[in-house]
């Protein structure tokens, strides 16, 4: 009998496979946009398929870490009919692919008419980084899940690891499992989704960093971030980060260097997360895809508190209210231009 996160994972991509089934064969969508078997051990992919045929193909396990609403923003050539014009879309979305959806709507990125989110209850993304680390050099032949453990094998070697303890940090504090309802669009989202007015995070995890110094808070950003090689990989990932030229490839005007020095990465990254200040949907997606497994989340996190805390918003619920950078009334308050105490 199967049982735990292994039974949790069936059932979810039973029902994906079962929807999608549905949607081609009714012609409500064109095209599904998923997640299928990664080509190497600890890792998934993200696959398009157009026919009914081609619906066994889609999979959920705990490494389906890509945010697909990234391919939605630039539309990429699939995804558009030369007679047609924009395809009509189904998406595999967990709760922060819900979430990004609904924000990319919110800044005219997409037409949540032309979207079927297939709504899932996502039970956590494995931290791919963590387990590579833990393994070291040796070679990884096969991974996957058992009652409530992720084993791990190899030529001469076989690991289990606690699911609960080898999960992203960010799904272990996340209060969005599945995508949030919209109530005027109500078709618009399939499957396991949730009505969701306003999100309760006590933002516990950052206790620890915020008990720092100043000084010792930045001691720990630069720590945490001197190993970056500044090769993008997080702003191709993320699906918030769709810019048709990116502040860091612009040569005028030249907003910082373009070398591995540290003062030069700190600058990308705190940048990039100032864009991101009430617009990440905390999918983990930049951190997933770091070859160095830097923890990206801690800043963007961050940020998504003091969003909460002064401007009571929380990205990708509402598909009718502007995120705060994105606003201006005569009557903001000023306190963002103050020192923290």
């Amino acid at each position: 009998m199967i049982m735990g996160i292994e039974a949790e994972n069936q059932e979810i991509e039973n029902s994906v496979r079962e929807i999608a089934r549905k949607l081609l064969k009714e012609k409500e969508v064109d095209v599904i946009i998923g997640y299928t078997k990664g080509t190497v051990p600890l890792s998934s992919a993200p696959i398009m398929i157009t026919k009914e045929e081609e619906v066994d193909k889609l999979i959920w396990n705990n490494l389906c870490y890509v945010n697909l609403a990234k391919y939605l923003v630039p539309r990429i050539p699939q995804l558009i009919d030369p007679e047609k014009g924009d395809l009509k879309v189904g998406i595999v979305s967990k709760g922060c692919v819900g979430r990004a959806l609904i924000h990319l709507s919110v800044e005219n990125q997409i037409n949540l008419e032309n979207i079927k989110m297939i709504g899932i209850p996502c039970n956590g993304i494995i931290n791919r980084r963590r387990i590579e680390k833990e393994i070291g050099e040796k070679e990884i032949l096969e991974v996957f899940t058992s009652e409530n453990d992720i084993v791990v094998k190899g030529k001469d070697f076989e690991h289990k690891f606690s699911y609960d303890d080898y999960i992203n940090e960010l799904c272990k504090v996340c209060k969005i499992k599945s995508p949030p309802t919209l109530a005027e669009l109500a078709e618009t989202c399939i499957g396991e989704c949730k009505e969701i007015s306003s999100v309760d995070d006590d933002f516990e995890d950052l206790t620890e960093f915020e008990s720092k110094s100043s000084e010792e808070k930045w001691e720990y950003i630069k720590d945490s971030l001197e190993t970056c090689t500044k090769c993008y990989a997080c702003r191709e990932a993320c699906p918030m980060c769709y810019c048709n030229l990116c502040f860091v490839d612009q040569n005028k005007p030249i907003w910082f260097g373009k070398t591995t020095d540290l003062s030069d990465i700190i600058v990308f990254h705190l940048v990039r997360a100032m864009h991101l200040a009430g617009r990440c949907v905390a999918c983990g997606a930049c951190s997933s895809v770091c070859p160095m497994g830097i923890d990206l989340n801690l800043i963007t996190r961050k940020l998504e508190k003091i969003v909460k805390e002064r401007f009571n918003f929380t990205s990708g619920i509402d598909y009718k209210k502007v995120p705060p950078m994105m606003d201006f009334r005569m009557d903001d308050a000023e306190e963002f231009m103050l020192e923290e105490d």
